[in-house]
């Protein structure tokens, strides 16, 4: 089987059993075990930011002779820091999906996966190598947290891809499971580094710059390396397994080429990310100003420096901006997956901080009592991934993705005013322990719920717009909806800081709410366009 194949017309029910169905299903299960890792590289700040807390990663901000009143609002400030790393990581991987939602079109599903899936090896071996001194500076972790987007980044390619592959009436079960499967890495990887982190197969160094071994310390770089074998192996599947198929990549380029092309377009996306970066770490601008100049900044890059047959091409993909439903669908599609992947992110440094350090007067405070929270954290975002298919086929069977919206928006809209109420019940009390049990519910339903709208969604789209649009619409609304990942930490970590935690979850549902009546007027309204796409 050739590598690019330019006969390719997967409506045709004759091709598809004959010949395409075969082809399709080997691109799929060699597309999720990489968007797995993608996934697991991307959040694995979510689980190292706790885990930096505990062995007492200060990056230098304490020094010898302060005092204890300063050392409590120093501890305050490097806690919100934590919060920021993931937010960081969102950041990058939410303004990667950019630039990843054309790649397609540009430069072959095949090469673009292999090459974006072995960039996930910077990140990786750079956080090896940061976690194994304490003393390790704030902006290390930092650009290795906005390297690590790269795998937030490969989700609009990898959906756009895998588009390409199906016929329209399984849309939402392909594209359900390249994304439920391929999310589920959050989970795995917030059950992996817990376990791995008790393996010392390396030295470290602590706080006073001595070298131990042997010691818990010892164990937390494993982190980073865990993953490194894992890509090797998936860069090389994707390279030797994978296919460019006509429909997705008009224009074939080779091997050489199509690596080129995605590097320079990552490139753009990564100069926007530093940028924002820098605005959020260093200048300390707000997040509601960064994000749209960072959003701006990458489609202007884009726009204006690419070469010209680039830049052609992405002047037709860039059509879906004149189409109002791109819009509508980005806000729907933010809710879903935005709250997903913002609430994987933020969900262990949160039960971290509600359940553990539980004393806001003392930022030192342990709770005794309190529950081993990463050991059921990788539940939610499991649940969520596993759940998604499920969203797609059951949209497929009743076929309307807009009701299986509606109804599992009902249910998220409650299930976060729920989980706002035990938090308040919790940081009142002095037994916080008491209330972990139905907060955790309530979280699970919550993680149920994005997980079902967002693979009902997967079924809207390709029935909202043609199959040109499809692809770069995939992309787009999975780069914007991938800004919960930035936005989601760092309002908890905003609140937590305030001692408002549930207020952050009372302004989630009132966007919720915004997108049930967007989704009830547009697509199952008298006056929806779209009747039930």
């Amino acid at each position: 089987m050739p590598i690019n194949i330019s006969n390719w017309n997967v409506e045709d029910k004759q091709f598809w059993e004959s010949t395409g169905k075969k082809i399709a299903t080997k691109n799929l299960w060699i597309s999720i075990p990489a968007l797995l890792l993608a996934f697991a590289v991307w959040i694995m700040w979510s689980v190292i930011a706790t885990k930096m807390k505990e062995f007492g990663y200060n990056f230098g901000m304490i020094t010898p002779g302060m005092s204890p009143e300063e050392v409590a609002e120093k501890l305050k400030e490097i806690n919100s820091l934590y919060y920021t790393l993931p937010a960081i990581a969102g950041l990058a991987g939410a303004t990667l999906r950019i630039p990843n939602s054309f790649l397609i079109s540009i430069g072959g599903g095949r090469n673009v996966v292999s090459i974006t899936t072995a960039l996930l090896l910077i990140p990786t071996i750079g956080v090896g190598f940061a976690l194994q001194d304490v003393n390790t500076p704030y902006l290390t972790f930092a650009i290795m947290a906005a390297l690590s987007g790269f795998g937030g980044g490969n989700f609009s390619s990898s959906m756009s891809n895998i588009s390409y592959f199906f016929p329209k009436k399984v849309q939402g079960t392909s594209l359900g499971l390249n994304a439920g499967i391929g999310n589920l890495g959050v989970g795995i990887m917030q059950k992996t580094i817990p376990l791995v982190v008790g393996l010392f197969l390396f030295s470290a160094i602590d706080q006073n710059g001595n070298v131990v071994s042997d010691e818990a310390l010892a164990g937390i770089q494993n982190a980073g390396w865990v993953w490194v074998p894992l890509l090797v192996l998936s860069a090389m599947a994707a390279f030797f397994g994978m296919n460019n198929v006509i429909t997705g990549t008009p224009k074939m380029p080779s091997t050489l080429q199509g690596i080129g092309k995605t590097l320079y377009m990552v490139g753009l996306g990564l100069l926007a990310t530093f940028i924002g970066a820098y605005m959020l770490v260093t200048l300390q601008i707000n997040m509601w100003i960064v994000l749209p100049v960072v959003i701006i900044l990458t489609v202007m890059l884009m726009k204006y420096l690419t070469p010209g047959e680039m830049k052609a091409n992405l002047n037709k993909q860039f059509a879906i901006f004149g189409n109002k439903h791109n819009w509508i669908m980005t806000v729907i599609y933010t809710m879903t997956f935005g709250s997903f992947i913002g609430f994987s992110a933020a969900f262990p440094k949160l039960c971290q901080d509600i359940f553990v350090y539980s004393d806001p007067l003392n930022p030192e405070f342990i709770n005794p009592n309190a529950p081993n929270f990463l050991t059921w954290v990788f539940l939610g975002p499991v649940i969520g991934a596993l759940i998604r298919p499920v969203g797609g086929w059951l949209s497929d069977k009743i076929d309307s993705g807009a009701k299986v919206t509606a109804g599992a928006t009902v249910v998220q809209i409650a299930a976060t005013l729920a989980v706002a109420y035990f938090i308040i019940q919790a940081k009142d009390s002095a037994t916080p322990e008491a209330y972990w049990w139905p907060f955790f519910a309530c979280f699970m339903v919550l993680f149920l719920t994005t997980g079902i709208g967002n693979g009902s969604t997967f079924r809207s789209i390709p029935n909202i717009f043609s199959k040109e649009q499809a692809g770069p619409v995939l992309g787009w609304t999975a780069a914007i909806a991938a800004y919960g990942a930035f936005i989601i930490p760092k309002v908890f970590g905003q609140q937590i800081q305030n001692g408002t935690p549930e207020y952050a979850l009372y302004g989630f549902a009132i966007y919720y709410v915004i997108c049930l009546v967007l989704n009830w007027w547009y697509y199952q309204g008298p006056k929806a366009e779209y009747k039930n796409p």
